[in-house]
């Protein structure tokens, strides 16, 4: 499938995310019972969902509840080295909720940009930032493989379950090594493969919109990193991620269907295959003959 139509997915599927968390409480009629936790729904789902992959009951309550979408894989701020005055770039920032954290971290002295590609997911973010009265918070519209961000400007590069998505990875990481200033870290929550997934997973539009079929292989993963130029790359925790929460999820109905036709070892084989990592790096203070910048 062309890049530019698997992008078009991306887009969609988290658009319409945005959109139903707007309109209809993001549940509509079904309740939240009904509904998977990784799913974008109720309040008590969504919490439920986001206190698994790392969040503490002190960050949600300190932030709007509009923010929380219950779609990331990790916490990308629980281990990130964030200090007042930095300014913080997140990748793919959805409804706001990494960055509205960061805003406390960096303070009125600092500065946070979310970086997204999906109108309604800004529009929601800009409202949420509105709402909560952040004045060191800014969301840009544009790729995370072509960012709106000037070079070395950026302390610290955040992203929660986003790079997975997209098909040119390379470019994201080359990227996020050409806003870093010098001695300037990432910290992202993302999904690697242990080993490569069932075809009927790894070529489903809805198992990829789903941060589960545009995984790569760990040492691919860590190999465009490294390519990128980044040193003191480290993954500071790790987790089997449970795809088998998506197969209920009734807005990625192709996910369920593919999964009905695996025996259950293949299943089984799927969601050990899935890792959720929190992984850092630094761009070196002195760049040379790598990267940019």
């Amino acid at each position: 499938m062309p890049n530019s139509d698997t992008k078009e997915m991306v887009k969609e599927r988290y658009g319409n995310v945005a959109k139903q968390a707007t309109e209809t409480g993001c549940c509509g009629e079904e309740s939240v019972e009904e509904i998977a936790p990784s799913s974008c729904c109720g309040g008590s789902a969504k919490e439920a969902t986001s206190k698994s992959i790392g969040y503490t009951d002190e960050e949600l309550s300190s932030i709007p509840t509009e923010a929380n979408l219950g779609v990331g894989c990790g916490n990308p701020l629980a281990l990130a080295s964030v200090k007042e005055g930095d300014t913080v770039v997140d990748l793919g920032s959805g409804g706001g909720i990494d960055c509205f954290l960061a805003s406390k971290r960096v303070g009125e002295s600092g500065k946070v940009i979310g970086v997204d590609m999906t109108p309604a997911m800004l529009d929601k973010a800009r409202l949420n930032a509105e709402k909560g009265g952040y004045t060191n918070v800014e969301f840009r519209e544009g790729d995370i493989e072509s960012l709106p961000i000037d070079a070395g400007t950026v302390d610290v590069v955040i992203s929660n379950c986003v790079i997975n998505l997209s098909t040119e990875k390379e470019k994201v990481f080359a990227e996020v090594f050409r806003v870093l200033k010098p001695g300037g870290q990432f910290f992202i929550s993302d999904i690697v493969l242990n080993k490569a997934l069932p075809p009927a997973i790894a070529k489903s539009a809805a198992a990829h919109t789903a941060c589960v079929g545009g995984g790569v292989l760990r040492d691919v993963y860590l190999g465009m990193i490294d390519t990128a130029g980044f040193t003191n790359v480290e993954i500071m925790h790790e987790a089997n991620f449970p795809i088998e929460m998506y197969a209920a999820d009734p807005t990625l109905s192709d996910i369920r269907e593919g999964i009905e036709d695996l025996s259950p070892d293949d299943i089984q084989a799927a969601m050990e295959s899935v890792v959720s990592i929190k992984i850092t790096g630094m761009k070196p203070e002195a760049v040379t003959g790598k990267g940019c910048c």
